[in-house]
């Protein structure tokens, strides 16, 4: 009986220990899971590739952040076409759900 105890009591305590660690990669409102967090890596590589491929903006001078597969675009430009082929650009990009643009016109 002893040993059924033992088996007992140290299943219990797997269980609270494991419980909590697998609820750490569930996602929340402001968090995402660890797929997630891979998927919006990929996304963001992708789009800062084709950025930093066009020769009509810099894509040194556009930042790139992605949170479940909406993208925000971030940076100072010369122009508004330059805004806009950025967007355009990014909505190209395979899992991109959203694109929303902070980027600037610098002033001259």
């Amino acid at each position: 009986m002893r040993i059924m105890s033992r088996t007992r009591v140290v299943l219990i305590v797997s269980l609270i220990v494991a419980f909590p660690l697998l609820q750490a990669c569930a996602p929340t409102a402001t968090r995402e899971s660890t797929g997630e967090y891979l998927d919006d890596s990929a996304i963001t590589a992708k789009v800062k590739a084709q950025l930093l491929g066009d020769p009509t903006i810099s894509g040194f001078a556009i930042s790139v952040e992605t949170f479940r597969g909406r993208v925000i675009l971030s940076g100072f430009v010369n122009s508004q076409s330059q805004i806009d082929r950025a967007v355009a650009l990014a909505r190209e990009v395979s899992g991109v759900r959203e694109v929303q643009s902070a980027v600037v016109i610098k002033s001259r």
